[in-house]
């Protein structure tokens, strides 16, 4: 892709996903993320009505007569984007790829956070750390990142969540909130997943299309595997093969959700051909 052709794309993209950020996602995002930091501002003495479990004993303790701990809103959150940029993102079959879909949520979410006045920084990964921009503030910073989702080409084309959310608990120090978007064609994250939830604001965003789960009878057919590279003859008009296909497929996602859940992360389950508009406002409206 050219740099005419690029910067066009980008531009396309920051059209679109900047008008629903403005229009629609702002509100809820703030909503949904204002408030939930609180940071440590002083101590004062305890006045009727004020909540007991604020009473700091430290210094209650010192003084011989209660004070209370006040906090305040952190007016400045941190996004990190994670996206997933391993083989398997370039499918689709239905509308456009699974990594079109992933571009333009991250996009409507990074404008959502700009609008805010909040950071926003990006990890493209596979089966290692692909590229890391630090957060930063501002629409040309949001630019570049929507120029790397599109043109960025990974080194390889595994996928290892895992490694991703380790290399996150290492640069980010301070609360973030994070939006892990992948196919989460991937397992053995869960106790990773767990650690890095418990110190930042999490949710997985498993963007799929709808041949990832159902094999189509097509006779016999050469499979490409996106991600090992390795071509394949395969059986599509036997039952069993079809079967197998979709009960892996069914593995991977029950995975997915259990290991969100048991860490007390948020999921988004979204198919390509469906409205990431309407899956994000509800995901924000349950949330907030």
């Amino acid at each position: 892709m050219n740099t005419t052709e690029l910067l066009k794309k980008v531009r396309k993209i920051e059209i679109k996903t900047r008008r629903l950020s403005n229009h629609i996602f702002g509100g809820e995002y703030h909503s949904t993320f204002k408030g939930r930091g609180m940071t440590f501002s002083e101590v004062r003495q305890y006045q009727y009505g004020d909540d007991i479990r604020a009473i700091d004993w430290n210094v209650t303790a010192r003084y011989n007569e209660p004070y209370v701990k006040v906090f305040e809103e952190e007016r400045e959150l941190t996004m990190m984007l994670m996206v997933d940029v391993s083989g398997s993102e370039l499918f689709g079959t239905v509308q456009q790829f699974k990594k079109d879909t992933v571009t333009e949520i991250a996009a409507t979410l990074a404008f959502s956070a700009i609008q805010n006045n909040d950071k926003v920084g990006l990890i493209l990964f596979s089966d290692e750390i692909e590229l890391f921009i630090p957060p930063k503030k501002g629409r040309s910073h949001v630019l570049r990142i929507i120029r790397e989702l599109i043109e960025f080409e990974p080194k390889s084309k595994e996928t290892n969540v895992n490694q991703s959310l380790k290399f996150l608990s290492n640069v980010m120090k301070k609360k973030a909130i994070v939006f892990l978007l992948s196919d989460f064609m991937d397992e053995g994250y869960e106790q990773t997943l767990k650690i890095t939830a418990n110190k930042h604001d999490i949710t997985g965003i498993r963007v799929y299309d709808i041949h990832d789960q159902e094999m189509p009878n097509l006779g016999v057919v050469s499979m490409l595997d996106a991600e090992s590279g390795k071509t394949t003859l395969v059986n599509t008009s036997s039952s069993k093969v079809r079967t197998d296909y979709k009960n892996y497929s069914l593995k991977l996602e029950d995975y997915f959700k259990n290991s969100f859940r048991k860490s007390g992360a948020g999921t988004i389950n979204m198919r390509v051909d469906e409205s990431y508009v309407k899956k994000l406002l509800g995901y924000f409206k349950q949330k907030g």
